[in-house]
């Protein structure tokens, strides 16, 4: 499987009244193209600044370190609005276009500059925001929006045709009537309508990669289940390579075909969907599993205690203080990631 994206080591820091924090701690994995990668995690655990920092968007006064190499495949471009290019050529050939339009095949997020991120932003990694209603520009309608998102790394397209790509755009994310919908405003739409909007305004320029974060978290189960779907669907017919950052465990194990459990900035375990849900063996993922609610009538066994202050973590493992098993080993140093096997590896003293 061909790699879209390769993360090694990645490190945000922010400052603060008591110095550095790093909400993102020596991250690292890789992306296959097709794939889908789950990032898990409670609030605070650096989920959503991954994916910032991917996408170049940290918070002012931030600075990172380590490499976040993507490989381009070349947008839609004047092509069909598949994913692919107008000849319906294959991923080389987009990776041949995208040499072809000045962009290297494989670039370093972390090191390209604002004007060189902002040209991949959206053709080549593109991110659907958390919570929609804020995400959209109340005052401009649906239709302008996605057009923009398609004019700025199409500046010579015809406005017609922009408009063209754009209602396409809305009808890939199942919208109904989309010539209606393009006409409306964000606050004319339902909750689940308008997270159709993100995902068709996300992947209108025809990105390789697409963050989602937290995309089902404000939806009632029957509009998740929904946009689960639709983004699954989307995945297979684009090619897309997809991170998807959730908090439930449920969810992920529907869309995703690995996963990565984060905690105070680290990856904690990773492997296989099937494989972590079913044998956890790092004793935080063995907690969000005890209190992830079932079907059947089990008691709910918390979490003790709360995720630790960045900057106030303590020595050694991060989630020694709340852990059933510690040990004294546990406080000496942060423990390395340990191979369970050859694709499953967590971060505890435990696994030998």
């Amino acid at each position: 499987m061909a790699t879209s994206l390769e993360v090694r080591g990645l490190t945000v820091e922010l400052p603060t009244p008591a110095g550095w924090v790093r909400p993102v701690n020596d991250v690292s994995f890789t992306l296959g193209e097709g794939e889908t990668l789950g990032i898990v995690g409670e609030s605070g655990s650096g989920k959503t600044m991954l994916s910032l920092a991917l996408m170049g968007l940290e918070p002012h006064g931030a600075r990172h370190s380590g490499e976040a190499w993507l490989n381009s495949r070349g947008g839609v471009g004047s092509g069909d609005g598949t994913g692919n290019g107008g000849d319906g050529s294959s991923a080389s050939g987009a990776q041949t276009g995208a040499q072809s339009s000045g962009r290297a095949a494989r670039e370093n997020l972390l090191e390209i500059s604002q004007n060189e991120m902002r040209e991949l932003r959206g053709r080549e990694i593109a991110m659907i925001f958390q919570e929609p209603m804020t995400a959209l520009n109340p005052v401009l309608r649906i239709g302008a929006q996605i057009e923009e998102a398609i004019r700025v790394h199409e500046p010579r397209a015809s406005d017609s045709e922009i408009h063209r790509r754009a209602l396409e755009a809305l009808e890939r994310a199942a919208l109904s009537d989309p010539a209606r919908r393009a006409r409306q405003y964000p606050h004319q739409l339902s909750g689940g309508l308008r997270q159709r909007v993100m995902i068709a305004m996300a992947l209108a320029a025809g990105p390789g990669v697409l963050i989602a974060d937290e995309p089902t978290t404000a939806l009632d189960v029957t509009v998740q289940k929904q946009i689960l779907e639709l983004l699954a669907k989307l995945r297979r017919e684009l090619r897309l390579s997809m991170l998807f950052i959730t908090h439930d465990l449920g969810v992920v194990a529907q869309v995703a075909g690995r996963v990565a459990v984060m905690y105070a900035g680290r990856i904690v375990e990773e492997g296989p969907v099937e494989e972590v849900l079913r044998a956890p063996r790092h004793p935080y993922t063995e907690g969000l599993l005890r209190a992830a609610p079932r079907l059947t009538r089990e008691k709910l066994v918390p979490i003790p205690g709360a995720v630790p202050s960045l900057d106030a973590l303590p020595p050694g493992c991060a989630f020694a203080p709340r852990c059933p098993h510690r040990v004294a080993e546990c406080d000496a140093a942060m423990p390395e990631l340990r191979a369970v096997n050859k694709n499953h590896a967590a971060r505890c003293i435990l696994v030998r």
